[in-house]
């Protein structure tokens, strides 16, 4: 393994449990925006370019601006958080574990199959592969998406819209 695998493993890892175990959900987001900037890395190392530049554009861009965006408003505080039971504490600690157990379980006879250095295609993630599969392959479920993404956007703009004589705030 390199070693730039096992840094960026390394950073993913505690950067997701920073976003986990961080008190202030500003410091989660930005612990989560780490998190997808070593995934970003690991794309690069899988020779993914596309992959990783979409991930720090969509992922780390946009959709963090967005939570952002959303834990601002809501104002979130110690004082405003309701208090938790400590049952349901102690629920949620037994279905983690209960579910990293399965996990284990499930993958512990996992067999990754060995690569053949002459037979291996370098340009497996480049955009061009990437746009001929999506769009010969997987054609109708990325239709399917592009519809699904389109209805919520025309529900958002609905939901958003103001009705005639109602105030913000």
């Amino acid at each position: 393994m390199s070693p730039i695998f096992l840094f960026l493993s390394f950073v993913a890892l505690l950067s997701a449990l920073g976003v986990v175990f961080a008190k202030n959900p500003i410091h989660s987001v930005l612990f989560l925006i780490l998190t997808f900037f070593s995934l970003s890395g690991h794309y690069l190392l899988l020779n993914a370019q596309f992959l990783a530049a979409v991930n720090i554009i969509v992922y780390a861009g946009a959709i963090m601006v967005l939570f952002l965006f959303v834990i601002m408003f809501l104002n979130l505080n110690v004082d405003t958080e309701p208090h938790k039971p400590a049952l349901a504490k102690i629920a949620a600690a037994i279905a983690g574990g209960s579910l990293f157990v399965i996990m284990i379980v499930a993958l512990r006879d996992i067999q990754l199959p060995a690569v053949n250095g002459t037979t291996f295609d370098s340009q497996i993630g480049m955009v061009d592969k990437l746009g001929m599969v999506l769009f010969t392959t997987y054609k109708l479920p990325f239709e399917l998406a592009s519809i699904l993404l389109l209805v919520a956007m025309v529900g958002a703009v609905m939901l958003g819209k103001r009705e005639t004589g109602e105030r913000n705030f």
